[in-house]
C-alpha cells in the first residue's frame, strides 16, 4: 500500500494556481487527462505506485543527435497541464521554483561523450503519474502496451518543450539543443527499450521490511547487506486540491539516517507457498521502505547475498527458509559482505 501524503508535497509539484478542468473554472468540462476528483483521505492506503519513465540518454552534440520527434498519436491536451504551468509563473522562468534555477522540467546529470542521464524534475516532467498502476499484474502483451504509452508520452513532452508555441521561446531554444543519441541504443530514433519501473510486485513474507527498519527503530537481526539509500519515492497521482487547482501527490524524500540492514526473512517466501524461491528484488517490504531498498547497489548487494544462501541451501538439500542463519553469516562475511 502507498497512503495520500498531500500534507509532505513540496517538491515535484505545480506552481499554485493551475486549473484542472478542459475548459478553465468549468468542472462541467471534465478533469484533463491524468487527474483524479477524489485522490483519498489523508493516511489512508491505496494500491497505487509511484510513476514510472524513461531514463534518457540526451546529447547536444550536433553530429551526434537527433531531435525531438512528435509521435503519430500527438494529442496536445495531454500537456495542457505543462503549458498551463508555465503560463501560472510570477516573473522569470528561472524563478519558477525556489529551489532550482532551470529553464527545463528535467534533470541532466552529465555522462562521457557529451552525454546525460536524464530523470523527472519539477510538477510535469518525465513520470507518467497515473498510468503505470496496471503493470505490476499485467500479462507481458499488457505490459508491452504500457511501456509504448510511456514512450509515446515522453517523445510527445520533449517534442513539445522544443516546439509548441504555448512553451516560452527561451525553454524552447534550449530543450532543441538536446536530442536523443544516435550511437547509444538499437531503435533508428535514439529511444532506449527499457522503461524505468522504479516499483512493481513486492512479495509478502514473514518479515516486511518498514519505515521503522530505515530509521533504525527495529533492527534485523538476521542481516544479509546494507541499505544506503533514503526513503524516496516518486508522485503517485494527480489530483484536484481542496481550492480547486491540480497538484501531485506521493513525492516522498526522507533522507538523514544511516545504511540499515536488511533481514533474511524478507528475501524468501513464505514457507507454506514456497520453498526454492529467494527474492533479492521484489523483497518484502512496504512502498516507503521500498524507496530506500529500491537501489540497484542495495539490489547487487542482495543479489550476492540470494545467491550464497541459494548455495548453501543446495549444499544441505535444505529449504530456503531452513537455512542456518550462522552459516549463512558467516558465509557472507567471509565474502567480505558488509553487514553493520
Amino acid at each position: 500500500m502507498t497512503g495520500f501524503v498531500s500534507k509532505n508535497a513540496f517538491n515535484h509539484n505545480f506552481i499554485p494556481g493551475v486549473d484542472p478542468y478542459v475548459i478553465k473554472g468549468d468542472p462541467t468540462s471534465g478533469l484533463l487527462p491524468n487527474v483524479n476528483e477524489k485522490p483519498g483521505l489523508e493516511g489512508e492506503g491505496d494500491k497505487k505506485i509511484q510513476a514510472y519513465c524513461f531514463r534518457m540518454c540526451l546529447t547536444d552534440h550536433p553530429e551526434n543527435r537527433i531531435p525531438f520527434q512528435k509521435p503519430s498519436n500527438y494529442d496536445e491536451i495531454n500537456y495542457e497541464l505543462l503549458f498551463r504551468n508555465y503560463e501560472a509563473r510570477k516573473g522569470p522562468i528561472r524563478d519558477m521554483y525556489s529551489y532550482s534555477n532551470t529553464l527545463l522540467p528535467w534533470i541532466n546529470s552529465s555522462m562521457p561523450n557529451r552525454k546525460t542521464d536524464t530523470n523527472n524534475k519539477f510538477g510535469f516532467s518525465t513520470d507518467y503519474i497515473g498510468r503505470n498502476y496496471d503493470y505490476p499484474e499485467a500479462s507481458y502483451a499488457e505490459r508491452e502496451k504500457i511501456i509504448e504509452d510511456h514512450r509515446n508520452y515522453q517523445m510527445g513532452l520533449m517534442w513539445s518543450l522544443a516546439n509548441h508555441p504555448r512553451i516560452p521561446e527561451e525553454v524552447r531554444e534550449e530543450a532543441s539543443r538536446w536530442g536523443t543519441t544516435k550511437d547509444e541504443f538499437e531503435r533508428e530514433d535514439g529511444w532506449q527499450q527499457q522503461l524505468y519501473i522504479r516499483e512493481a510486485r513486492r512479495m509478502i513474507s514473514d518479515y516486511v521490511m518498514t519505515q521503522k527498519n530505515c530509521e533504525a527503530l527495529v533492527v534485523a537481526e538476521d542481516a544479509i547487506g546494507l541499505a544506503a539509500y533514503g526513503m524516496d519515492s516518486h508522485n503517485v497521482q494527480r489530483y484536484v486540491d481542496a481550492n480547486g487547482f491540480v497538484q501531485n501527490e506521493g513525492n516522498v524524500e526522507a533522507h538523514g539516517f544511516k545504511p540499515y540492514p536488511i533481514s533474511y526473512r524478507s528475501l524468501v517466501p513464505k514457507k507454506e507457498e514456497c520453498n526454492n524461491l529467494i527474492v533479492p528484488v521484489c523483497v518484502s517490504s512496504t512502498h516507503i521502505a521500498f524507496g530506500s531498498i529500491r537501489m540497484e547497489p542495495v539490489f547487487m548487494v542482495l543479489g550476492q547475498s540470494a545467491a550464497t544462501a541459494a548455495s548453501l541451501a543446495i549444499d544441505a538439500n535444505t529449504d530456503v527458509q531452513d537455512v542456518p542463519y550462522p552459516n549463512l553469516r558467516e558465509q557472507l562475511l567471509k565474502d567480505s559482505q558488509r553487514l553493520k
